[in-house]
């Protein structure tokens, strides 16, 4: 079935603002896309997608995928079947619908027990709930082999944040050189986050990423992140959502 949704990936090195950056992409998409179906997948085990908009997550696929290994580890092999079967129709208590959107956390990364069968049926059925939705924006961990081995293999648009480091660049340089090898995309690009001399910007280059925005330090945001309010609460000038704004405009989403 050939899936009508954008995919959005969203990769780079740890620290560098992804997860906000992510949840900029989703509040975006919700105010332009109102009649739109959106789903936002955390695929980071920190969850902090989560945290960043305003969602309480009771429910992880992982928590699911334990439940079934549980099963086949304790020799109740039919009662693993039987789960299996049912995991599509549990992934829809995972999903947490809020206004706008709706949210699925996929949970740490694959620890002991790992049911390989159970791994590809979760993806499978991800593959299969992403198809009734228009846009899918995925906070991934610090890489890309993560996303392509529990979440898909297949995605529109990878979006690639660093901050105006030469370790940042160089992440992002090797995430695009392995997503090349793993996964289909149509469309890849970058942000520079958290600029504070913009001349050190024009520096960076990612060979084959065009950088689509650079995004200031912005006291905006950092005021209400201390605050603890949610990417959805950010103030309609904040140079984050401008910034997001732009990358998207670019990248022909918005």
């Amino acid at each position: 079935m050939e899936n009508k949704a954008k995919i959005i990936t969203v990769a780079g090195k740890g620290g560098v603002g992804k997860t906000s950056i992510c949840a900029c992409i989703v509040r975006l998409l919700t105010e332009m896309f109102p009649d739109r179906k959106i789903l936002a997948i955390d695929a980071d085990p920190a969850v902090g997608l989560s945290v960043a908009l305003g969602v309480d997550v009771k429910l992880t696929l992982d928590d699911i995928r334990m439940s079934i290994v549980d099963s086949v580890e304790n020799g109740e092999t039919r009662e693993a079947l039987e789960l299996l079967s049912e995991a599509r129709f549990r992934i829809f208590d995972a999903l947490v619908e809020m206004p706008g959107f709706a949210f699925l956390a996929i949970g740490r990364p694959e620890s002991s027990g790992c049911y390989c069968k159970v791994n590809s049926y979760l993806k499978e059925v991800i593959g299969l709930l992403a198809s009734s939705f228009d846009f899918v924006v995925i906070d991934g961990e610090a890489g890309i082999e993560q996303i392509q081995r529990r979440v898909m293999e297949k995605v529109t648009h990878l979006l690639l944040i660093t901050d105006q480091s030469k370790k940042g660049g160089q992440v992002i340089s090797t995430i695009k050189s392995v997503a090349d090898e793993l996964i289909a995309y149509e469309r890849v690009g970058a942000i520079i986050n958290r600029v504070t001399n913009p001349e050190l910007v024009k520096l960076m280059v990612v060979p084959g990423v065009e950088i689509l925005a650079d995004i200031p330090a912005d006291a905006a945001f950092a005021e209400n992140d201390i605050k603890g309010g949610s990417i959805l609460e950010l103030p309609e000038d904040s140079m984050m959502l401008r910034g997001v704004r732009e990358a998207l405009q670019k990248m022909e989403i918005l």
